[in-house]
């Protein structure tokens, strides 16, 4: 009866969990921006007292890997990292796109009236990486991956092999913006729009159980892309 922490900082959503068995106790999230430096360990702290638990009794910690922010990311996994260095516990990485799908599936007649029983409906997750570029990865019904997780700039073809003969539901903080590229008929903008470390409990517990688990040393977030660094504009050497 494994009971995980739950940390989801890849986007501006700042979010943790507590669940048990998959099933979740408790949660805290906010939506207002990147604030996870400040946020973060006061929501950990937050929900251990809001569960009545102590913070040694859970079994694991699993933190959103990526893609996604940067900055988000370090930010969850160096606290992750903390945690399971503090507390002896395993660290488990479940991937950001992967608990986005898994939830879309799992919960398809929520964004989808005519609940599709059929097997030709297709998931693809997308996170927002700037301009018309998104993290993005296709799933079938089963949560397979038909496709891997890589960083594509969309247009008006974008997955079109696929929507010529499946149905497509597009959805996570990257998908607004490309719904005026992605203008096939197949392709179908709903479903979940932000993260959240509630969509991570049955990945996070089925790794548990399976024993897959991180180095803690040597760990780092999938940041698909390299980190760039801008200089303001009106920072100007003369």
């Amino acid at each position: 009866m494994p009971t995980i922490l739950n940390i989801e900082t890849s986007s501006d959503v700042c979010s943790v969990a507590i669940a048990r068995e998959g099933e979740l106790l408790t949660e805290k999230e906010s939506s207002e921006g990147l604030n996870h430096s400040k946020l973060l360990s006061v929501f950990v702290s937050d929900i251990f007292k809001s569960a009545g638990l102590d913070m040694k009794s859970i079994d694991a910690v699993a933190v959103s890997k990526g893609p996604g922010s940067y900055t988000g990311l370090r930010i969850g996994v160096s606290l992750s990292k903390g945690l399971c260095y503090a507390l002896d516990k395993p660290l488990i990485a479940v991937g950001t796109l992967d608990s986005l799908a898994e939830h879309a599936i799992d919960n398809v007649d929520e964004y989808i009236s005519d609940v599709r029983t059929d097997s030709n409906l297709l998931f693809c997750p997308m996170i927002d990486a700037r301009r018309m570029e998104v993290y993005t990865s296709l799933y079938n019904h089963k949560g397979e991956k038909l496709e891997p997780v890589s960083a594509k700039i969309i247009n008006n073809n974008s997955f079109k092999d696929y929507l010529d003969s499946h149905e497509i539901l597009f959805f996570g903080n990257g998908s607004a913006k490309c719904q005026s590229l992605i203008t096939h008929p197949n392709a179908l903008f709903r479903g979940p729009l932000k993260t959240s470390a509630r969509y991570m409990l049955k990945l996070a517990e089925k790794r548990f159980t399976l024993n897959e688990f991180e180095d803690v040393a040597y760990f780092e977030p999938f940041y698909l892309k390299d980190f760039i660094a801008t200089i303001p504009g009106n920072k100007v050497l003369k």
